[in-house]
Order: C-alpha cells, then sequence, then structure tokens
C-alpha cells in the first residue's frame, strides 16, 4: 500500500562471516502484508537475510528496522515472540507436543493448545504424542504451532518445505497462506518472509518476490 510503513527496512546492510561478505550492502524494503519470497541460489544469502529479521544474525554495518524501529533498540527476545520463525528442517523438544507448546508458553491451557493444532491441520489427540514419533511433515506443522504460540505478527518461515513431501509441502504451503489473509477473510493476517529456491514454489504463493544473488538483492 503506498505510504505504508515496511514491515522490514535494509538500510545498506552487510553481513560478514569469516572474512566473507553473506550480504553485501543491501537496501530493501519488505512490505507489512502478505508473502513475500526470498528467492535465489543456494549460497546467495537468503537464510542470513531472514535471520537478521529477529536478531539470529547482527549486520557487521548498516542497519534493520522493524515497523520503523531500529532492531537495535529492540529487546532480542521479545523481537522473536514477535517475528517468529519457522527452521528448514523441523526442530522438536523432548516430550510430549503439549511440551513443545507449552515451550513457546508456559501458560498455554490444553484448550488453547488443542487450538493451535487445529489451526494446523493436526487433532487433538496428538498433544500426548512424543514429539520424536511425528513425521516430517508432523513435526514441521507442530513447530509452525509452536511459532503461533507467542501470537506472532510475522513469520519467518527458511526453507520449510524442504525435506518434506509432496503432500506435505502443499498442507504446508495451504496453512501459512491462510495465516497471512487477512483477519476479515479468516486468517490472522501475519506477515509472512518465506525463503525458497523453489521457482514455482514462489509462483504458487508469493505475493511479491525479491530474489538475492551473491549476497545482493538483485530484483
Amino acid at each position: 500500500m503506498t505510504g505504508q510503513v515496511p514491515l522490514f527496512a535494509f538500510e545498506d546492510v552487510t553481513c560478514t562471516r569469516d572474512g566473507r561478505d553473506i550480504l553485501d550492502h543491501v537496501t530493501v524494503d519488505i512490505p507489512a502484508d502478505g508473502i513475500t519470497a526470498v528467492t535465489g541460489p543456494s549460497g546467495s544469502g537468503k537464510s542470513t537475510l531472514l535471520r537478521c529479521c529477529n536478531l539470529l544474525e547482527v549486520p557487521t554495518s548498516g542497519r534493520i528496522l522493524y515497523r520503523g524501529v531500529p532492531l537495535e533498540e529492540q529487546n532480542p527476545q521479545q523481537l522473536r515472540r514477535t517475528v517468529a520463525m519457522v527452521f528448514q528442517r523441523p526442530t522438536v523438544f523432548a516430550g510430549t507436543a503439549l511440551d513443545n507448546l507449552r515451550a513457546a508458553d508456559p501458560s498455554l491451557t490444553v484448550d488453547a493448545a488443542s487450538s493451535l493444532l487445529d489451526e494446523v491441520g493436526l487433532a487433538a489427540s496428538y498433544l500426548d504424542r512424543d514429539a520424536d514419533t511425528l513425521s516430517g511433515g508432523e513435526a514441521q506443522r507442530l513447530c509452525l504451532a509452536r511459532a503461533l504460540a507467542t501470537r506472532p505478527e510475522v513469520l519467518l518461515a527458511d526453507e520449510v518445505t524442504s525435506a518434506l513431501d509432496e503432500d506435505a509441502t502443499s498442507v504446508l504451503e495451504g496453512l501459512v497462506g491462510r495465516l497471512a489473509e487477512p483477519a476479515d477473510r479468516g486468517g490472522r493476517g501475519i506477515a509472512v518472509l518465506w525463503v525458497s529456491h523453489n521457482p514455482a514454489q514462489v509462483d504458487r504463493i508469493a505475493d511479491r518476490c525479491i530474489r538475492v544473488d551473491a549476497g545482493t538483492v538483485t530484483a
């Protein structure tokens, strides 16, 4: 929307690791709604750009603003609850699915936990399941539910379907797409940044696309 404050504004951001610029003077605005895909070849800096958005990576130079406020002024722990992240491979904790959800929100009731599982397409009976016994697709949906337990405004998705089969990929794409819908259309209105190297997937899910190549935004 014209005049809207960007979700994230990267201002001349460089990230250097082991003497190499992973991001090289990146300046780009990310809109505050819908799904923005971040695409490009492996090793191009996509994941680093994503991880900068919740301070899992800290720029070597330049600055990043979240809704107009510099990230260096944010509390990292609170930021990561507001800007939640789901990683490439599902990482579940020891214990049940309920234990995993309560790792994000210790006060979570069983009813609220059941609602979260329902939102990601898992039955309430999964609450008592050992998280280690879940399939890859089920575990990734549990990770998504765990991210949603903090009531985030933003979801960072880093190649979240790359380890999943076609059916599980389709389910997860649909779930995230619905979360990004505005509340008056049945969604949560969560802004999504989705890293993918799959052009067909980007075509299916993205409202817009940022291309990263060799550490720079090229399109």
